[in-house]
């Protein structure tokens, strides 16, 4: 009886042409790389740019609140002056850009909301119910500790 024996030549020539091709392709790896080094941040670089049409509604330490620089909206139980302010800011965005009723879709009505860390969350969630109400979409949360 003749027993089966393994031929092995298909497989050492599979093995040799791999060989070859890793041979080939190795040295087209890239063998460094290229960094650029950041530049030290001059005084201009600090301060970033505003966009004017931005909405920031903050949480003074006294439960006040206040839309960008205008102070004097309420309070987080009293929200309805800051609501009807809002209001107002869309409707003269709709003036400004000359947009008819179906065009104030369009308009930017993003809000953020500033409160500091130490405020409680209940707080927080009604000054977001409040500027929902008022038509902002979306609302962005900045929990920044207040300057």
């Amino acid at each position: 009886m003749n027993r089966p024996e393994i031929n092995v030549t298909p497989l050492i020539d599979v093995l040799l042409v791999l060989l070859i091709i890793f041979m080939v392709v190795t040295p087209m790896k890239p063998s460094s790389f290229k960094t650029k080094i950041p530049q030290e941040r001059r005084q201009d670089d600090l301060k970033p740019l505003v966009n004017p049409e931005t909405l920031i509604v903050s949480i003074d330490e006294r439960s006040g609140l206040v839309l960008n620089r205008e102070a004097g909206l309420g309070s987080v139980n009293d929200s309805g002056k800051l609501v009807d302010r809002l209001r107002q800011v869309f409707a003269q965005r709709i003036v400004n850009y000359g947009l008819s009723g179906s065009g104030d879709a369009s308009i930017t009505r993003h809000v953020f909301i500033r409160a500091p860390r130490g405020l409680d969350y209940g707080s927080v969630a009604k000054v977001v119910d409040a500027v929902k109400m008022s038509g902002a979409d979306p609302i962005a949360l900045q929990i920044d500790e207040l300057n």
